[in-house]
């Protein structure tokens, strides 16, 4: 008879001993009625008097699926996004809110649908940070009654329609195109400026505009494969006279 009584006693030690992780928290309910947490390690939860349920508290990343949504432009988009969030208070994530993990998913999905609704395309495209910190921040003010603090939040991809990528491809090869002129004519212009200024500082130099004139003879003089004709300038025609009267002069004295 002693035996059985060690047995039972034994037996029920062993269904009331429950082990609690190190990153879990058990919340302890006694006739249905909320009375404590349990921290890590072996506690006894006695049957039928008592209930549990173990929290993890350890930082969770959830994928938030893949959401259709038309943006504040009637353009329409497929947008996912990547949650992270850890419940702060294990008895306020059991009491106040039914599986906890599927209300922060759900609600994350509205959200997420709300704010790009709210967003113009380019918005979206070139300020994903600022949108996703949007989101983060109403989330989190919405779940923090739940016991849960919301980390971060990544916009992870946003999908558009073909013919959207393609109008998006074209308008950026039409900008690229646009950049390539502007650079082509601010080089004429720059090179322009210089060729005044050369030529202002050749006429006003005597005998510089002749001297440039024989140097570009002679560089052409140098490639026999080709046929010049030459225009002689009047400047030249002017100074070879100059130098023949100058030359008569001299023998005349």
């Amino acid at each position: 008879m002693i035996f059985w009584i060690i047995g039972i006693i034994i037996f029920l030690i062993l269904i009331s001993l429950k082990q609690i992780n190190q990153y879990e928290r058990g919340v302890l309910f006694i006739l249905g009625r909320y009375q404590k947490i349990l921290n890590p390690g072996w506690r006894i939860v006695i049957p039928v008097l008592q209930f549990y349920r173990n929290v993890d508290m350890r930082v969770k990343a959830v994928d938030v699926p893949d959401q259709k949504a038309i943006t504040k432009d009637n353009v329409p988009v497929t947008v996912n996004a990547v949650i992270y969030y850890k419940v702060t208070t294990a008895e306020k994530a059991v009491i106040e809110v039914e599986r906890y993990e599927y209300a922060v998913s759900n609600f994350s999905q509205t959200t997420m649908r709300n704010i790009v609704g709210e967003s113009s395309l380019d918005e979206l495209l070139a300020e994903r940070d600022r949108l996703a910190n949007r989101i983060k921040e109403i989330v989190d003010k919405e779940t923090d009654a739940w016991g849960i603090v919301v980390n971060n939040v990544e916009l992870k991809d946003v999908f558009l329609p073909e013919s959207m990528e393609r109008m998006i491809a074209r308008q950026a090869e039409a900008e690229r195109e646009k950049r390539a002129v502007i650079i082509n004519a601010e080089g004429e212009v720059a090179a322009a400026e210089n060729v005044s200024q050369a030529a202002k500082i050749l006429n006003q130099s005597e005998g510089a505009l002749h001297l440039r004139t024989l140097q570009s003879i002679n560089d052409m003089s140098s490639d026999k494969s080709n046929t010049v004709v030459y225009v002689t300038p009047i400047e030249m025609i002017k100074a070879m006279e100059g130098f023949s009267k100058v030359n008569n002069k001299g023998k005349e004295v």
